[in-house]
């Protein structure tokens, strides 16, 4: 879909919306965007290719800053221009290595200095971009101040002066926009890899119940309807993690986008009962651990995680139902664990758990979901068992096809996959 089929308006109460200007059907590519500046995530530094954000066991690290790494020369030259700036930077602040926002805000002025034409400003420009300075709180804008000073301090070899940079260049102001207008960028798998601005996509507006999903493919952002959408009706996505219980999505949106959302779902705070089911003790030593998890990266750290989560799980048996969120999130991260450590069939026993809470929580057509059927449904396909891999991988299609696309890389893995499992069933 060409975005001349899409258009900017006044969206009532909210500013600056998107809206199509015809009918849609789910299922439809509405917007493919290159970002206006992106980094890869700290946690992935080493294991993803910093050009295109594909994991890659053989990365080659960059000769000056020794940070940076990339698949191999092409990734490294197509970035050389995001990169030669900050390089020297990286270099000067060795050994350590700035927060992520701090990296992004770097890309930023470096390109807002180049002043390049980029296309991610199609309908809306880095300019444009809201900040909602006077609705942030004193506590936010202190952490915001806080990073301005350590930007300055990490750009020191490139821009000795500040008050030399032209006045739309303004660090505190880029931090603003950042906090309230920057993407997670997520790999096939929906981990997340990186950090981006992609400003004509930062007209969309909330929604927890919203009729467009994101997905990425690399560093690319895709836009695609997931239910009907009439012409002049508004495009939504979430902002959030549509698994929080209300108050925590109210809270994360009022200190994050400054502003409470009314729809339906929030005023009757649809599912959090079950959301929040069972012994209060029992979910918040759970939600605890949960949060305390940082991205494994050895071996291990995994055997130790998988003890940690084994060890709750059995010790909340009949305390906690599988619908409980942080229950969920338990059995996600044993079920990740196991398979780090390529324990299959554990595993599959955490992830089938998982199915109907995830059903439950991600009706319609969710790309979580999707991914979750399609990992649970390869894991049923390695123990050989073939009918119900099959029911579940064509499960994960039929979502996948409208939330990610028939050409999405990870469809097309999905697809292989599927056709394995039935050429096995007629072996059999």
């Amino acid at each position: 879909m060409e975005p001349a089929a899409l258009e900017r308006f006044h969206s009532p109460g909210k500013g600056n919306g998107l809206r199509s200007r015809r009918r849609l059907r789910p299922g439809e590519l509405l917007y493919r965007d290159v970002p206006f500046a992106y980094v890869l995530t700290k946690q992935q530094l080493g294991s993803v290719c910093e050009r295109c954000l594909r994991r890659n066991e053989n990365l080659h690290r960059c000769s000056q800053c020794k940070v940076a790494k990339y698949c191999g020369r092409s990734c490294q030259k197509e970035a050389w221009l995001d990169h030669k700036q900050e390089c020297r930077c990286l270099k000067s602040i060795e050994p350590n290595f700035p927060p992520d926002s701090v990296r992004l805000a770097g890309r930023i002025v470096f390109k807002l200095l180049r002043q390049s034409v980029c296309p991610s400003e199609r309908l809306y420009s880095f300019s444009d971009l809201q900040s909602n300075t006077e609705r942030l709180s004193e506590e936010m804008k202190d952490g915001l101040r806080h990073l301005a000073q350590t930007l300055q301090l990490y750009l020191k070899t490139e821009i000795q002066d500040e008050s030399q940079l032209p006045p739309a260049i303004d660090f505190f102001q880029i931090f603003t926009k950042v906090t309230c207008n920057c993407f997670t960028i997520s790999n096939g798998e929906m981990q997340d890899v990186g950090v981006g601005l992609y400003p004509s996509m930062s007209l969309l507006n909330h929604s927890c119940d919203p009729n467009c999903v994101i997905v990425f493919e690399g560093n690319q952002l895709l836009l695609h309807s997931v239910r009907e959408i009439q012409t002049g009706e508004e495009l939504t996505i979430s902002y959030v993690e549509s698994l929080m219980p209300t108050r925590e999505r109210q809270k994360q949106l009022v200190r994050q986008y400054c502003f409470e959302c009314d729809c339906l779902l929030c005023q009757n705070q649809e599912k959090d009962a079950e959301k929040l089911a069972g012994e209060d003790h029992a979910w918040k030593a759970v939600k605890d651990a949960v949060n305390e998890v940082r991205y494994p990266k050895s071996k291990e750290e995994w055997k130790h995680v998988l003890a940690r989560c084994q060890n709750l799980l059995s010790s909340n048996e009949g305390h906690l139902p599988d619908t409980n969120i942080y229950q969920l999130k338990m059995l996600d991260c044993a079920m990740d664990a196991c398979i780090n450590l390529e324990s299959w069939e554990e595993a599959l026993y955490y992830g089938s758990r998982t199915l109907e809470p995830y059903r439950l929580y991600y009706p319609g057509f969710h790309p979580l979901r999707a991914v979750q059927l399609m990992r649970v449904g390869k894991l049923q396909y390695s123990q050989g068992m073939f009918p119900q891999a099959l029911e579940t991988l064509k499960q994960a299609y039929n979502i996948m096809k409208v939330t990610h696309g028939t050409d999405h890389s990870l469809m097309k893995v999905l697809m292989e996959i599927k056709e394995e499992c039935e050429a096995m069933m007629r072996i059999q």
